[in-house]
């Protein structure tokens, strides 16, 4: 009887030429693999990924990236606790924390005699815990306040001297700000600023000052006049600002530098909250306390602030310019 059953190859019946064909298949599939690993590995070399480490105050969604980033990474191991007060979620961020009370601390959370936290502030955190902030009778409120604009002077020959000419005229910018506040009747109890930004950045006015023998239209005012001009102090903060740098050799435009960064960062308000990040303060340091190295006082002192601001701007950038070219060349510092 004929045998119909269907004749399998075996490794021992495989002629010469299959073999040499199974060896070169195998040997272009190993070739293509290693290709793969090492395209993958040039890649990822040569584009590595850039870590988030600043936040600003000044976005209207208070979410975008504010300094670059390019900066130094915060010393030692940074951790991200989620804080909800009244429902109102803040991340705070720091380094080594230990319990509840640590994350308040850095977070500049002040505890009221009848709130209630949990978990209890000797809880040990992690990223993944929450914290939650109940404080009876208060209720978040938010509300509007206008931000100043500066007076910019720049000179240009394309004036006469002595003359002058406006070439922007300012406008006032918005801080938005949220407080938790307690009242009893229509009696303010208490009010406290939990978050605040730069809602609208002011607009500065700008003022040509000629230096020039004759006026002159032939050429534009912008291509002569200086790039940063100088700020007419405006405010308590602002003239001690101007007075400490010009008695501490610095320029009228390591002033004009200052002003520009600090309206656009914090709207000159020292406790600026940036409720997503946590950054805080004129400069919106991340954390805030990393100015406790300028003063104890850092929450609260406009001019601790400051300080660790110039200090912050000759490490991190050479000058106060330097810091200030950085800005106006990436929206952040």
């Amino acid at each position: 009887m004929a045998s119909h059953r269907k004749q399998v190859p075996t490794l021992k019946s495989l002629s010469k030429r299959q073999w040499m064909k199974i060896t070169a298949t195998a040997a272009a599939i190993s070739l293509l693999a290693g290709v793969g690993v090492i395209s993958r590995t040039f890649y990822v070399s040569a584009n590595p990924v850039a870590q988030v480490t600043e936040y600003s105050a000044t976005d209207s969604n208070a979410l975008d990236v504010s300094r670059g980033t390019s900066r130094d990474a915060l010393n030692g191991e940074t951790s991200y606790i989620t804080v909800k007060i009244n429902g109102q979620s803040r991340v705070v961020l720091g380094t080594d924390f230990t319990d509840v009370k640590s994350v308040l601390d850095a977070g500049d959370i002040t505890l009221e005699s009848n709130d209630t936290v949990s978990p209890s502030l000797t809880t040990k955190v992690d990223e993944s815990t929450v914290i939650t902030i109940e404080r009876a009778g208060a209720q978040l409120e938010t509300s509007d306040e206008s931000i100043a604009f500066n007076v910019v002077k720049k000179e240009t020959s394309d004036l006469p001297a002595g003359t002058e000419k406006v070439e922007t005229e300012g406008e006032e910018g918005v801080m938005e700000t949220t407080s938790l506040v307690t009242r009893a009747g229509d009696k303010v109890v208490s009010s406290n600023i939990f978050a605040s930004y730069v809602k609208k950045a002011p607009v500065d006015k700008v003022i040509l000052v000629g230096t020039g023998s004759t006026s002159s239209s032939s050429s534009s005012s912008s291509s002569t006049s200086t790039d940063i001009g100088t700020t007419v102090p405006a405010g308590e903060m602002q003239q001690w600002a101007h007075d400490y740098l010009i008695a501490n050799g610095y320029t009228e435009a390591d002033f004009t530098a200052t002003v520009y960064i600090i309206t656009h960062e914090s709207g000159w308000r020292v406790n600026a909250t940036n409720a997503s990040s946590g950054a805080y303060g004129l400069p919106q340091a991340l954390p805030g306390s990393k100015m406790a190295s300028a003063g104890s006082d850092w929450a609260t002192n406009y001019q601790t602030q400051l300080k660790w601001f110039w200090m912050y701007c000759a490490s991190r950038y050479g000058s106060i310019q330097g810091a200030y070219n950085y800005w106006i060349a990436n929206h952040s510092y």
